[in-house]
């Protein structure tokens, strides 16, 4: 604030506002806007919200136009001595003086306290950033980490595809080969099945064959199933009732079956 100002602010320290119309004047050199010296004054003693000093005298609180009319600026000082003329206008002088230095002293402590605060948070500022550089480079060493881990995943499921797919060859060239056995099989059981004897049909025992081979002649063998279709087979010779008997699964006797020529 200079002193060509043509405005002074108000001296309480929540309103700092720029004084017009009429203010309050202390003889501690402050001055308070009309709301607020209107409010503090009206209680005794008064006390200077600025220093807290005692005002209990009666010129010790004035109430000043700010911006006074011609007519009472050419009659405020009329009659007077220089001398008292200029008395009152060095301490006008110096009251206002007095106010430029306080307005000064303010800024200068606002703008330290400002600046403390702006290097408090570049501090902070500061700290937080290293923080986050090393959240940073601890990610960033983290990132090549998993990118390692990936490489070599990467790495074993080519190995894992390439066995897989060497497998699955494997796998269809035995299927390949399972197919074609079984189709040989199947080929092979076809024949056998053509060359088997017709069912109730059954050679006698090699043995047994080889001792009738003599006797073929007066008797002959006979072989078959009855009417319930159980197998049997028997011998008749010269017209004998001799036969050989065969069971059924269940031991039931079958009744000799001679073939009459």
């Amino acid at each position: 604030m200079s002193v060509c100002d043509d405005a002074l602010l108000c001296n309480y320290p929540k309103c700092r506002a720029k004084l017009s119309g009429f203010a309050w004047a202390t003889a501690c050199s402050h001055v308070f806007c009309d709301q607020h010296g209107s409010g503090e004054f009206s209680r005794s003693p008064a006390i200077c919200p600025a220093c807290s000093s005692t005002l209990s005298g009666k010129l010790d609180i004035i109430r000043t136009e700010l911006s006074p009319s011609e007519e009472y600026k050419a009659m405020v000082l009329a009659g007077l001595r220089p001398d008292i003329v200029m008395d009152i206008s060095t301490r006008a002088l110096a009251f206002w003086s007095y106010q430029v230095y306080q307005e000064r002293l303010y800024q200068e402590y606002s703008l330290s306290r400002a600046d403390s605060q702006l290097k408090q948070m570049e501090k902070v500022l500061t700290q937080h950033n290293q923080s986050r550089e090393l959240e940073l480079t601890a990610m960033r060493g983290e990132i090549a980490s998993l990118k390692k881990v990936m490489e070599e995943y990467k790495r074993k499921y080519s190995d894992v595809s390439e066995r897989l797919m060497e497998r699955n060859r494997q796998y269809q060239k035995l299927l390949g080969l399972y197919d074609s056995l079984r189709l040989r099989n199947m080929v092979v059981g076809a024949g056998e099945r053509e060359t088997q004897p017709q069912p109730g049909y059954q050679d006698v025992n090699p043995v047994m064959a080889k001792q009738l081979a003599p006797q073929r002649s007066p008797q002959f063998l006979s072989m078959g199933t009855d009417r319930d279709g159980h197998f049997f087979s028997g011998l008749e010779a010269d017209g004998s009732n001799n036969f050989f008997q065969f069971n059924s699964p269940a031991k039931e006797k079958v009744r000799p079956f001679i073939n009459k020529r």
